[in-house]
């Protein structure tokens, strides 16, 4: 099942009035640093700090009274728990996330504070959708993915929607738009948004190093499932493996995937701080990491879109990044 534009604009106009409009943002010292125009969508600013409320909202509105009732699980290490718990508040319905026991504190108390029950797991040990799938089965209850739904998908596709819409009333069309992968929800959804709406513009996601499992599945043409051996400072972005839904819409819409390094990753994070006057978690700066390190080639002479994708970091961490202890 594929998304469509239009599917994404049915989900804009659920959005209307519960999530917010970020901003279009520009920084001049940005631009001088780069040599190129570079327009920021800050999701920072978005309710629980992060887009991820988009898609839960989209999905969790069109249940029926019967299914709101009975409630939904999720799973998730933080911006995705948030964004079915804000959303289950709204409407109404309880929420169950279940959690990695590693998960950062900050996500965790703040997923607890919007009213769900949570399920600690360990990340090592135990296998989460197992978990969800037996929680749901005995209490009747709809599991709502974190990225492979083509409604979270919809959802998430109204960053790009406004990216470009915003972009359009500067008279501003964007050469290439930088976006960060995960399991490839919201950069199936920008991109679709962003290539119906300006086909010639060009889509980079960018990952993290060792997490580079969408790279190598469209290198491969298939999807490619990694078994990681280690930790990413960007815990939201450590899927092993593309999407059934996602990766299909990934093959037809990007044009280039950027690997960055967790110390490229920090280094954007104090950028952010100290320039853009911005906190932005591990995962929500890789694109301005890539963009940073000259890993985002020029597709023309104009403008480029970055999504900022989250903010929702650890302050401990948040504070060794700034000091440059990591």
């Amino acid at each position: 099942m594929s998304v469509s534009l239009a599917d994404i604009e049915a989900a804009a106009g659920r959005l209307k009035g519960h999530a917010v409009e970020t901003p279009l943002i520009e920084s001049p010292a940005l631009n001088d640093r780069l040599g190129r125009r570079v327009l920021i969508k800050p999701e920072t600013l978005q309710r629980v700090g992060a887009f991820k409320f988009r898609g839960a909202y989209n999905r969790l509105v069109q249940l029926s009274p019967d299914e709101r009732t009975r409630g939904v699980v999720a799973f998730s290490s933080g911006n995705h728990a948030q964004g079915v718990a804000l959303a289950a508040r709204l409407l109404g319905m309880p929420a169950l996330i279940v959690m990695p026991s590693d998960a950062p504190a900050v996500k965790v108390e703040a997923t607890r504070g919007y009213g769900a029950e949570i399920r600690l797991y360990d990340r090592l040990t135990d296998d989460r959708v197992a978990i969800a799938a037996q929680i749901a089965a005995e209490r009747g209850s709809v599991v709502v993915p974190a990225f492979d739904d083509p409604h979270i998908i919809a959802g998430q596709g109204t960053v790009g929607l406004e990216l470009v819409r915003q972009a359009q009333a500067l008279g501003v069309t964007f050469d290439v738009v930088a976006c960060p992968i995960g399991g490839g929800g919201l950069l199936a959804g920008v991109s679709t948004a962003v290539k119906a709406l300006s086909p010639n513009t060009a889509i980079v996601g960018v990952e993290p190093a060792g997490f580079d499992d969408t790279l190598r599945s469209l290198e491969k043409g298939e999807r490619v499932t990694l078994t990681p051996t280690t930790r990413s400072l960007c815990d939201a972005l450590e899927s092993p493996a593309p999407g059934h839904l996602t990766f299909p819409i990934l093959q037809k819409t990007v044009a280039d995937v950027a690997l960055v390094t967790d110390a490229e990753v920090a280094q954007a994070m104090r950028y952010a701080f100290s320039v853009l006057k911005l906190v932005v978690e591990p995962g929500g700066s890789v694109g301005l990491a890539a963009l940073l390190a000259g890993k985002v080639k020029s597709w023309g002479d104009g403008s480029t879109g970055l999504v900022l994708s989250g903010g929702n970091v650890d302050p401990e961490l948040f504070a060794k990044v700034l000091r440059e202890e990591v």
